[in-house]
């Protein structure tokens, strides 16, 4: 087939702190984000430009000349400034924007290459109410526009072959620097860089002083092994122990962004430990835990306390990354894949999950091989599998998921969490022992991957072994008991019940479930079946209610296409199960 191609003025435009003011408020961010681009309309069909396609807080227009495009950003720009001028400045709705003219590929309505991507480029490197363009704009508008241009020089674009010379106009929102690159950086240590300082013995003698040490060294050994952490030595960080200092010091002497202090109290037969997260660049408490356990054999009790410890504190790091990253006005393909995370971690919604695929595209966009971000998206892909929304699109999903993570580990072969994923998708292809090996390597990378124990659990469902479902789910809760996926995670316990048919404890495990997130679809299927085997038949068909309008294209049928596995008591399980879903109402097609 003939390809199709035109010369095109391109402009690429995208919202500076979307997924900040969306966790912020999510409703009316939306609401701003459409009224501002409905505004904006006139302007651009008045100079003959037509959207190509919006991309969640982004549009892609295309322009008949480079004078109309640039004419059109500098009025947006300036439409955007009067719009803006009564809203708090943590509200506002601000624009980047970036111009190139190039030879693009037309596929029907859609445009596409490189004169596409230097836009898109240039846009994720422009200031917030700026507009850049490309040199090959500003050829074509130079001495047609009364408007000011800032040569910024040549630009190393991601993905760009050669280097674009990118302008600046200083008419719009505010005069941009003559080179943002060339601005004085304040101290910024590595992200996800911590130093865990020796643990304080609160006990009255030094008879658990080994214990309180061992502690420290053990949560930094295992921080350590987590990929993406910058962890500060054991003998440097007790360089520290005992001494009186300021811990936004200790950041700076460092060069570390968080700090991890601690304290170890005996009381009768109990031992307390005290934990707080520290941002050593303000100073600001970012989380702060308590332990409290009964005495037992110190070595056992200190495993577990440090496997607790570095499951949650890598969990609130990324939180506060994630926050830290939705503030920046210039993000990076990092800070996108921390936003994703932030989006990923709010639990099992369409809107979540949308929104968790759209920035960890956005992170590769910027950087193809960013490992994270493969992951993440990976996960993004195995969850529309798992909630059975998408089972006429299953193969798809779980091959993109493997293609995910079979890239991430030919970039980074020791990612546990790459070796999680793709156990996950080996899992609900009907391969579980493929994926429990998968998942048994990232355990020997990193003995802390809650979701390592929680996919060989539920992987022995599918080969008839439901029974042994309860021991590794409980390994993960105890790892990560605030885990976003925790209700999942028990509701798959009360789904082990349904198909041993001990409805009593079902119905505990999956009210437990249900409790930490109502709005989990198939638990109220599950729900309804063990309350119906119960006699609670009325209660029973209110859950399968529920469950419809929380997924209304749920249907036996569906449910019957997503079986993971061919074990013959996995099946015979089912069998029982599709019987009580037809009792209480669920559609068959």
């Amino acid at each position: 087939m003939t390809e199709t191609r035109r010369l095109a003025a391109i402009m690429a435009i995208d919202v500076v702190g979307y997924s900040r003011l969306m966790g912020e408020d999510e409703a009316g961010t939306a609401r701003a984000v459409r009224e501002h681009r409905d505004a904006a309309r006139p302007l651009v069909a008045s100079r003959g430009g037509r959207i190509v396609k919006t991309m969640g807080d982004g549009l892609l227009l295309e322009f008949p000349s480079v004078v109309a495009a640039v004419e059109s950003a500098i009025a947006i720009q300036k439409l955007m400034v009067e719009r803006n001028a009564e809203t708090p400045e943590a509200k506002r709705i601000l624009y980047r924007i970036g111009i190139n003219v190039g030879d693009v590929l037309i596929e029907g309505d859609d445009i596409l290459g490189d004169g596409v991507n230097v836009a898109a480029r240039l846009e994720s490197i422009c200031e917030p109410g700026g507009v850049l363009i490309s040199s090959a704009a500003h050829d074509h508008v130079r001495g047609k526009i009364d408007a000011d241009f800032v040569d910024l020089g040549e630009k190393a674009l991601k993905n760009i072959a050669r280097p674009v010379r990118a302008f600046a106009i200083a008419s719009g929102a505010k005069r941009p620097a003559t080179d943002i690159s060339a601005a004085p950086k304040a101290w910024e240590p590595p992200r996800l860089s911590i130093v865990v300082l020796p643990f304080a013995n609160m006990a009255t003698d030094s008879e658990h002083e080994y214990f309180v040490d061992g502690v420290t060294e053990s949560l930094t050994t295992d921080l350590s092994r987590i990929r993406g952490f910058f962890v500060i030595g054991r003998n440097t960080a007790f360089t520290y122990k005992g001494r009186a200092v300021d811990l936004k010091t200790i950041g700076r002497e460092l060069n570390v962004r968080y700090v991890l202090e601690g304290s170890v109290q005996r009381g009768g037969s109990r031992m307390r430990v005290n934990v707080q997260l520290i941002d050593a660049e303000n100073g600001n408490h970012v989380w702060a835990e308590r332990f409290d356990k009964a005495l037992a054999d110190l070595f056992e009790m200190q495993d577990e306390i440090v496997a607790r410890l570095a499951s949650s504190l890598a969990a609130q790091m990324m939180f506060a990354e994630a926050h830290r990253s939705s503030r920046k006005l210039d993000p990076d393909s990092m800070d996108f894949y921390f936003q994703g995370n932030f989006w990923h971690g709010r639990g099992i919604t369409h809107e979540n999950m949308q929104e968790a695929q759209r920035l960890y595209e956005k992170a590769l966009l910027l950087d193809e091989e960013n490992v994270g971000a493969l992951v993440g998206l990976a996960n993004v892909e195995i969850v529309l599998v798992a909630n059975y929304r998408n089972t006429d699109d299953r193969a798809i999903h779980l091959a993109r998921a493997a293609g995910l993570a079979s890239k991430a580990l030919s970039i980074a072969p020791g990612h546990a969490g790459a070796h999680v994923a793709w156990g996950f998708s080996l899992i609900y292809s009907g391969r579980a022992l493929q994926g429990i090996a998968k998942c048994l390597r990232a355990l020997e990378l990193d003995p802390n991957a809650a979701y390592a124990h929680y996919a060989i659990g539920l992987a022995k469902i599918f080969v008839g072994r439901c029974e042994e479902t309860e021991g590794h789910v409980q390994r993960a809760l105890r790892l990560s008991p605030r885990d976003p996926f925790a209700a999942v995670w028990t509701c798959v316990v009360g789904h082990t019940r349904v198909h041993l048919q001990n409805y009593e404890e079902a119905v505990a495990w999956l009210e437990r479930g249900i409790e930490m997130n109502p709005r989990y679809p198939l638990v109220r299927f599950y729900y309804a079946v063990a309350l119906d085997a119960l006699g609670r038949v009325e209660e029973a068909r209110d859950e399968v209610k529920l469950g419809l309008s929380l997924d209304p294209h749920f249907t036996i049928a569906r449910f019957r296409a997503s079986a993971s596995g061919n074990d013959p008591t996995y099946l015979s399980q089912r069998d029982h199960i599709y019987e009580g879903m037809r009792r209480v109402g669920v559609p068959e097609e």
